[in-house]
């Protein structure tokens, strides 16, 4: 009998010590992910031809530290939950790297690094990501209140393509029309 109690004590912590570095193998990615996303953002700042790209580039490396914050502590975490859903502590954190990841793509749209045809594309992989089409659809009522803006334009061209996505019976790289190709 004490060698099977044994036995089911030595399962259990080698499974616990399998579950632990995994969530420290995730953990490690994510915590790359940040740190490449820091690195690119403060090179340009640096390289920003204008004084505008400049003050857009500061306004994102401003936006990506509180975020990264937000991410790394739940506590402020909860600040920035205003979804119409209950948000778990990994959803939220989630959610605010997938805000991080919509917003890099609002960025580069903004500085001319990508054209509306290339946010497009990029967007319809994003949306590949259960969890990011979660976020998205968390986020309407907010994005409501945005109008009139470049965001506000971006913001309907996801939301129309993640309906075609959802409605969609063919390969999700064919669905959607690109922004300047409506037909």
């Amino acid at each position: 009998m004490a060698i099977r109690s044994f036995g089911a004590r030595a399962l259990g912590v080698v499974a616990a010590a399998g579950l632990t570095t995994g969530v420290l193998i995730a953990l490690a990615a994510q915590r790359r992910t940040l740190e490449s996303l820091h690195a690119r953002l403060e090179h340009l700042e640096e390289q920003a031809p204008t004084p505008s790209h400049a003050n857009l580039a500061r306004q994102q490396h401003q936006h990506w530290e509180l975020l990264s914050k937000a991410i790394d502590d739940p506590e402020l975490a909860e600040v920035l939950d205003h979804y119409d859903v209950s948000l778990s502590p990994k959803q939220r954190r989630q959610y605010l790297f997938a805000n991080a990841l919509y917003t890099n793509l609002l960025f580069y749209y903004r500085i001319g690094n990508l054209s509306k045809e290339e946010f497009f594309q990029h967007v319809r992989g994003m949306l590949q990501n259960p969890v990011v089409r979660e976020y998205w659809k968390a986020g309407r009522q907010q994005r409501a209140s945005i109008t009139d803006t470049d965001e506000a334009e971006l913001g309907q061209i996801v939301d129309d393509l993640l309906r075609a996505l959802d409605d969609a019976d063919e390969e999700w790289w064919v669905v959607g029309m690109p922004p300047g190709e409506e037909g």
